[in-house]
């Protein structure tokens, strides 16, 4: 691996330093998103549950917003209790974008990671390229020099479609799972207005 480094140049360093950066960020988003995390079963019942039993209480609600992001957007509804539908609502909405905010944490990092990869290798390639045409001289070609040319355009584009491709299908699949985890939240939190002002039973 190292033999591998050396014969790509220098300018595979960016593109390891991408590398390290876009793993660290994948470990880091599926083990935040998970759904049992993000969106505990039954939470719901059990929200609507306690606070028929002892009221929305500060405990109570603390406890709540603790538990998990869905968490939070329920405890801002349950903090409104006694206000106007619109009123809870909107307090939903804006700890939802709270939420929102949270989930998308470093989604847009991994993304510019996958998107400039490419062109990170495509830098290397031109490199390379630079050095192939440096080993023509008058008295001949150097051959040394040609094949680190060869290596450095050949690794570096080859490192880079490594890192994009696989960056790229995780930072969609993390933009499709908290645009899921959000329209199930709000679905909870609707149902949750309506049982607050008896609208539905459950």
């Amino acid at each position: 691996m190292f033999s591998i480094i050396l014969a790509a140049g220098w300018p595979i360093w960016p593109l390891l330093f991408a590398s390290i950066i876009a793993v660290a960020l994948i470990i880091e988003r599926l083990m935040a998103l998970r759904r049992s995390k993000v969106l505990p079963a039954g939470l719901l019942q059990w929200v609507i549950a306690e606070y028929r039993q002892q009221g929305a209480n500060e405990a109570m609600l603390n406890r709540i917003e603790a538990e998990s992001p869905l968490g939070c957007v329920l405890a801002a509804g349950l903090r409104n209790v006694g206000s106007s539908r619109e009123i809870m609502r909107e307090s939903i909405e804006e700890a939802g974008n709270m939420v929102v905010h949270e989930l998308e944490r470093y989604l847009t990092t991994l993304g510019t990671i996958a998107s400039i990869s490419p062109l990170m290798g495509l830098f290397g390639t031109v490199v390379g390229m630079i050095e192939i045409f440096g080993s023509q001289s008058p008295t001949g070609t150097n051959p040394m020099q040609l094949a680190h040319g060869i290596s450095v355009a050949l690794y570096n584009t080859g490192f880079g479609l490594i890192i994009a491709i696989p960056g790229m299908i995780f930072w969609r699949h993390f933009r499709a799972l908290v645009t899921s985890f959000v329209l199930e939240m709000q679905l909870q939190s609707v149902r949750l207005v309506e049982v607050l002002h008896g609208e539905r039973k459950v």
